[in-house]
Formats: C-alpha cells, sequence, structure tokens
C-alpha cells in the first residue's frame, strides 16, 4: 500500500483522517509547507497543475522532473524529510491546448502524462472535461471518461512501477488555477451524478484494457458546496445532510477530493474528512497569506527606511501586463485595482516570480534583515501569533515572517490536535 492509500482507508474506516494538498510552486509556500509537515510528522502533499508545470515549461518554466528536483533540493537544504514528499499532478489533460484541435491538444496531453509519470509523479488527476477547438466547452462524461481512460494508458506505460501510480477522476471544480466569478451560483454535486461520473470512468477504462489502472483508482473530484470568488467566500454548510457519501459505499478503495477549499473556516475542513473527503486542496489561500505578509513587512520598511510600498511596484506590473487578472477581475477600475491586490482569486501570485518584483521583493527582506525592526513595529502589522511562529522557524528574520504566517492559514487543514 503507498502512504496515500493508507489515509485514504483511515478516512474511510475511521471517519475522520483527511489530507491538506498544496498546490502552488511558490518557494516561500513550499517551505511553509515542508516546514509545517516536519513539525507534525505527516506526510506532504505538492500538487503542479498542468497549466502551471508541463513538458515545454508551463508558466513556471519548469518540466515535471524540474518541480520534483527543486522541491527535493529545498526540503534537504531545510533539514526536512524528503520521504514524506508525495507528488500530484493535477487537472492533467488537454486544457493547455484547448485552443487547438481535439488531436493536437490531446498529443500534448500524452506528451505532458508521460513526463509527469517518468519525472516521479505518482498521483494523477485525470482531467478532460474541457472541450478543445470545435467542440462544446464541456465535454459529457462518456468522451471525457473515454480521454481519461487513453491518459491513464499513457501513464501505466510511462511508469516504471505502474503499480506505484494512484488515479484522481472527476472534474466537479473551477478551471485551473482559477476561482469562479463574483455572480456565479453554487451546488453540490448531485449524488446521481457523481455516481454516473464513476460508471462512466469504469466503462471507459475497461473499454480500453485498462482495468488495472482503474482499479487504482483512488479519488472522485466532486463539488461539496463552497468555492471562492474574487470578493467573497461560499462557505460550506456544515449542518447540511450529506447526501454524497453514500456514492461511494460499493467503492471502498475510494475517497472524495475537494477543490478551492481554500478560505473556510477550521471546522469545514474537519467535517469535510468525516464526508469521505480525505484530499483537501489549497492553493490561492497560502499565497494570499504570503502577500498578507509581504505588505505588511513592506510597511515595517516603510518607518525604517522611508520609500514606496511593495504594492505601487506590483500594481505598476500587473497594468502593464494584464493577462493574469484581467478576464477574472470586473466592475469598475476601483474594484479592479482592489481585486489585484485583495482578491481571494489571488491573481497577484502569477507576477511575483518575475525578475522586477522579485528582485524587489529581495531587496525588502535584505533591509528587514539587516535592519530587526523592533517588535513593537512587527506587531503593529503581523500577528502575535505569527511572530511566535517565526521565532521557533530556522531562517532569517524576514523569511521566518513570510514563512510563519503561511504556516497559520495551512495549519487548520491538520485538525484540532495540531
Amino acid at each position: 500500500m503507498t502512504a496515500l492509500d493508507n489515509i485514504i482507508r483511515a478516512n474511510r474506516t475511521q471517519n475522520g483522517a483527511a489530507l491538506p494538498s498544496v498546490c502552488s510552486a511558490h518557494p516561500d509556500v513550499l517551505t511553509a509547507a515542508l516546514l509545517l509537515a516536519e513539525e507534525l510528522d505527516r506526510p506532504l502533499l505538492v500538487e503542479a497543475t498542468s497549466n502551471q508545470v508541463n513538458h515545454q515549461g508551463g508558466y513556471t518554466g519548469m518540466t515535471p522532473a524540474d518541480f520534483i528536483a527543486a522541491l527535493r533540493r529545498r526540503a534537504t537544504t531545510l533539514g526536512t524529510d524528503p520521504d514524506r514528499l508525495m507528488f500530484g499532478g493535477d487537472h492533467l489533460g488537454p486544457q493547455a491546448w484547448k485552443d487547438q484541435p481535439p488531436e493536437n491538444a490531446m498529443r500534448e496531453a500524452r506528451s505532458m502524462i508521460s513526463a509527469y509519470v517518468e519525472a516521479g509523479f505518482t498521483k494523477i488527476h485525470l482531467d478532460c472535461s474541457e472541450g478543445c477547438a470545435g467542440e462544446p466547452a464541456t465535454l459529457t462524461d462518456a468522451p471525457a471518461a473515454a480521454r481519461a481512460a487513453e491518459l491513464a494508458g499513457v501513464a501505466e506505460a510511462a511508469a516504471a512501477d505502474p503499480s506505484q501510480l494512484r488515479y484522481i477522476i472527476g472534474t466537479e471544480v473551477p478551471p485551473p488555477g482559477g476561482a469562479r466569478h463574483d455572480d456565479e451560483g453554487i451546488a453540490p454535486t448531485p449524488p446521481e451524478r457523481a455516481n454516473a461520473t464513476l460508471i462512466a470512468h469504469r466503462d471507459a477504462f475497461a473499454a480500453a484494457g485498462q482495468q488495472a489502472a482503474f482499479d487504482r483508482v483512488r479519488g472522485l473530484v466532486v463539488q461539496p458546496g463552497l468555492e471562492f470568488a474574487p470578493a467573497h467566500v461560499d462557505r460550506f454548510d456544515i449542518s447540511a445532510p450529506d447526501h454524497l457519501s453514500a456514492v461511494l459505499e460499493p467503492w471502498p478503495d475510494l475517497c472524495f477530493e475537494a477543490h478551492s477549499t481554500d478560505y473556510q473556516y477550521p471546522q469545514v475542513f474537519e467535517e469535510l474528512a468525516r464526508r469521505n473527503f480525505a484530499i483537501l486542496k489549497v492553493g490561492p489561500a497560502l499565497t494570499f497569506a504570503w502577500r498578507e505578509a509581504l505588505y505588511a513587512l513592506s510597511h515595517i520598511d516603510q518607518w525604517l527606511n522611508g520609500g514606496n510600498h511593495i504594492s505601487e511596484l506590483a500594481e505598476s506590473v500587473m497594468t502593464q501586463s494584464d493577462g493574469y487578472w484581467k478576464s477574472h477581475y470586473h466592475g469598475s477600475s476601483d474594484h479592479q485595482r482592489l481585486m489585484r491586490h485583495f482578491g481571494l482569486a489571488d491573481r497577484i501570485r502569477y507576477y511575483w516570480a518575475r525578475r522586477d518584483l522579485s528582485t524587489a521583493v529581495q531587496q525588502l527582506r535584505d533591509r528587514l534583515n539587516a535592519a530587526r525592526p523592533p517588535m513593537p513595529l512587527v506587531t503593529q502589522y503581523l500577528a502575535e501569533e505569527t511572530v511566535a511562529r517565526a521565532e521557533a522557524l530556522p531562517l532569517d528574520f524576514a523569511g521566518s515572517l513570510l514563512v510563519a504566517h503561511v504556516q497559520r492559514a495551512l495549519l487548520p487543514y491538520y485538525g484540532k490536535s495540531c
């Protein structure tokens, strides 16, 4: 059994185990996750999305092998155990090339799947729900499942040991990397739809001669009734009846996977775990927390050194290059300006790796590391809980505050025992 199998079995038999899935390539977010997993002695599941990391580099410029190598180096540098790491690929399908004809997009998806598996990713979310050029925007279960089965076959062939692969199916989620719009509704997946998705994939895998791969399916992505938009959060109703768990009764090795659990109240994660959601995805909330801490540090820096706030450079960069946020933020120009910095979709996360911004951030960190601001100034902008956690981290002054604030956002996913 794999570590993921153990978590899912515990969830199904003990009614409560769950694992956060950290979906981010941000260096400080990954540092925060590694150090927190080490502190709590827990496994760490880190996932990369198909538009973020792929065989062509994705928007991070990293291939799957690059991503794993970088994270393993980070774990070693931090003195954490690399063996606690699990690597997942999220939304692996033709989405990144959906503006091309289906045959072209699927050819790229096959190459991407091979690259992920050969690099060492073992948790594979097969997502072929979006149509390509000339197709409907969203495919029905049958064609989506047929493409997923085809890609499962590619994964099986690429794996040195296919028995280590675990598949996630289902697509009741927002587009990769995004949140929904503020005016869109939210509804849980109906049980009959979840069951139909399982049956469609079972039949498609069988038709493709991939029964062994289907036997390694471990999760179904469904919408539990939670989401976030740029300006507000749809809160999960923990008093609502659980209609979905019954769907899993004939499937003892499966769990549900919840996407977009960001910004929910801590008690929601425990309730989702009780409802057989063993995998809880989180990403934008972690980079949002990092941005909160960075802006706080920039205010502190202004008290010490004067100069501009880091948000001014970020605003200039985002307005000059609007490709990552313009289709996500609507309304007046004033509202869009606020969302660029404080929107829960956290589209600003796509800009931090730019050379101009990353250089400015590093210079800010260097100034604060040299100055070591007095604590009353620090706690004017950052909570005492963040400061206390930072003091225990093996990092420099500025880095420890950034990482500690991210850890506070991630810690509720591990439950009350932590």
